[in-house]
């Protein structure tokens, strides 16, 4: 047996390693899929005939609910249009989003305008990350272990939109209007008198349940995080329409690639530290000079690591308690934060695209969810395909583009908690299934 015919589900990631954390479940899985980075022209559409399965990345989740109910609908309304069986919002696995800032509840609002179904079921538990929820509260893997997302060491402490409510339905009530009813452990066939259907999942098993649920229920809005895509592809396997493993193989090494982080979580801190132990020249960007638009020296410092054999790593910050975090929040006024962080995002952009260009180097690495976005639409691509898995969400991909000097580039998006500590040298590496040093 094999796939239906037709697209089967279409995306809309509220960041951009968000959302092209789904299209890898999806590519390594089977399903030919491609993300772009803005809705595509027909012509764009084109250049990928046999897809299954189309994404669209977005950097909603920094952005209040005016840009929201601006730019979302038209995403929405082209993602209806393929004719996609489950439309899907997806958001951050760990729920980043307040009523203010990124806020999921203004998006499931305005996707439900466009698409229509008999409920809206919300998904966030990924037990293949390390991501569980049960009895209607959401539980994440960080540093030490699995903690409740309100006592969760990184996102307890999230500089944008911290974590301090662990009932997924509770957090979203906030957001929006609509009812919300759980599907616990102990009823995974109940249907809730509820417009938004919260879905706890431990196993593998649970979420094969959920995307049965989810097909038999189609077409309709789906909102959460690649839990989505890992319960349908669970259920299109139980059904036989996929093989039973994923693929894994490496892209293959090279010798010197580029990377650029503007993420402040301990974890990237951790690969900051691991990379500079292995080859790689941690090169500090000023975070309050890059707001006010100056990189002065960057890509000279990185130049010359390169002379020496080194493979420049451009950073913010070590973590979330390196004094530069302190002197970018005392430097920026109060509700300033949105366009800081988003320009120095497409600062690093601009400094990955210069490096690139001038060195020829055709791979690397952004680091953090929201610079992302940013930077990537500094590079001037208009597309991605997977091309060799690593860690859950931090596929090597390869990126598409107008600019002929970016063409070949392998890009990973890495959001700030995912990764091994070696990530960096894994992505040099070239990914894969077998997993660092």
């Amino acid at each position: 047996m094999s796939l239906p015919g037709g697209t089967l589900i279409g995306w809309a990631g509220d960041d951009f390693t968000g959302s092209a954390a789904s299209m890898e479940v999806l590519e390594f899985a089977g399903v030919p899929s491609v993300l772009f980075l803005d809705v595509p022209t027909p012509a764009q559409l084109a250049r990928f005939p046999g897809v299954r399965a189309v994404g669209v990345a977005t950097t909603a989740r920094s952005h209040a609910p005016e840009w929201m109910a601006r730019e979302l609908p038209r995403v929405f309304r082209f993602l209806a249009g393929t004719g996609a069986r489950v439309v899907h919002y997806k958001t951050c696995s760990t729920l980043d989003s307040s009523p203010e800032i990124g806020s999921i509840g203004r998006a499931i609002d305005l996707g439900a305008e466009v698409v229509q179904g008999p409920f809206i079921p919300c998904l966030l538990a990924a037990p293949k990350m390390r991501r569980y929820q049960a009895f209607g509260h959401l539980f994440a893997s960080g540093p030490g272990g699995v903690f409740r997302l309100d006592r969760h060491p990184v996102m307890a402490r999230h500089p944008v939109t911290p974590m301090d409510e662990s009932d997924v339905a509770r957090h979203l009530a906030r957001q929006t209007g609509k009812s919300f009813g759980l599907v616990s452990l102990e009823d995974p066939e109940a249907a809730p008198e509820a417009e938004v259907w919260s879905f706890d999942a431990m196993t593998d098993a649970d979420m094969g349940v959920v995307g049965r649920r989810m097909w038999d229920a189609a077409p309709l809005l789906a909102v959460g995080s690649q839990g989505v895509e890992y319960a349908l592809v669970e259920h299109w396997r139980g059904r036989g329409w996929l093989p039973a493993e994923d693929r894994g193989e490496s892209a293959g090494p090279v010798e010197r690639m580029l990377a650029v982080s503007g993420s402040v979580s301990p974890v990237t801190a951790a690969q900051i530290e691991w990379a500079e132990a292995h080859g790689f020249e941690g090169i500090e960007l000023d975070a309050v000079a890059a707001v006010r638009g100056e990189v002065t020296g960057v890509c000279e410092a990185a130049i010359a690591a390169l002379n020496v054999g080194r493979d420049p790593l451009i950073y913010t910050a070590k973590g979330p308690d390196d004094p530069a975090v302190a002197r970018l929040r005392a430097a920026v006024p109060a509700g300033g934060m949105e366009e800081a962080n988003a320009r120095i995002g497409a600062a690093l952009g601009r400094v990955l695209a210069r490096l690139l260009r001038e060195t020829g180097l055709k791979r690397a690495v952004i680091s953090g969810g929201d610079t992302s976005g940013h930077a990537s639409r500094e590079l001037g691509l208009f597309a991605f395909t997977a091309l060799a898995p690593t860690i859950p969400g931090a596929a090597l991909l390869r990126a598409h583009s107008e600019d002929e000097n970016l063409a070949g580039l392998e890009l990973a998006l890495k959001g700030g908690q995912m990764g091994s500590d070696d990530y960096f040298g894994w992505i040099k590496r070239g990914g894969g299934a077998a997993g660092g040093e």
